[in-house]
């Protein structure tokens, strides 16, 4: 089945992001699809951030610098889908760049924010479109329980009402979201990874859709 599903995603769709806030398995399941098709992948590198966890720990202070530097890196990231890579037709992403602004507008002041604005808008000219977004949705409770359980250091300090804050400014993102074809998935009972039949159904919903919003949100037994 991999197989058919396989060419038929690749003969229709080149880059697809899956999108959340954090903890909700986007990188896990961007992993899984990549892996499952052949696809190139291309991940967020939060490590390699010199100011994250300092931010987390005094965010008013080290805001700006954690903002700019992930903007810098995912737009580098990014830009290269433009030079397209003829042996690997599809990549799959745990981000996009229009979700960058959502942290910068909850966590910088004014002038902070009006330079941000600035830098972004030339930077997200470059930046191709996706063709599909995965946007995957789950309660803050669970959203903590996997970040604790994942149990990285420098997320420690994440907050319950930022975690919260984060979660509508996404849904406020994606409500009004035309740029690509969106499916946005209830990932609160449903588990990708260890249960085939449901990453298989998901695979199946993700090869019929070609334009418009659409909601995977399946009643399991």
């Amino acid at each position: 089945m991999i197989t058919i599903e396989k060419r038929f995603i690749i003969s229709t769709k080149r880059y697809i992001a899956v999108e959340g806030p954090i903890g909700v398995g986007k990188t896990t399941l961007a992993r899984k699809i990549a892996t499952s098709i052949g696809a190139g992948l291309i991940l967020e590198q939060p490590a390699d951030n010199p100011f994250l966890e300092r931010f987390y720990k005094n965010p008013e202070q080290y805001a700006l610098q954690t903002q700019l530097y992930f903007l810098f890196q995912r737009a580098r990231q990014l830009k290269e889908l433009r030079q397209g890579d003829l042996f690997t037709p599809i990549q799959i992403a745990d981000y996009m760049l229009a979700k960058d602004p959502l942290f910068a507008r909850l966590t910088l002041d004014d002038d902070e924010l009006y330079l941000y604005e600035q830098v972004y808008k030339q930077l997200n000219q470059e930046i191709p479109t996706p063709d599909l977004v995965i946007y995957l949705q789950a309660p803050v409770d669970l959203l903590i329980t996997r970040i604790q359980k994942r149990g990285i250091l420098f997320e420690r300090n994440i907050e319950r009402h930022y975690l919260r804050d984060l979660s509508e400014a996404y849904s406020r993102l994606f409500l009004g979201y035309r740029e690509s074809p969106l499916l946005v998935v209830n990932a609160e009972n449903v588990d990708f990874i260890e249960n085939e039949e449901h990453y298989e159904l998901l695979l199946r919903q993700v090869n019929t859709i070609s334009s418009g919003k659409h909601y995977f949100n399946p009643v399991f037994d």
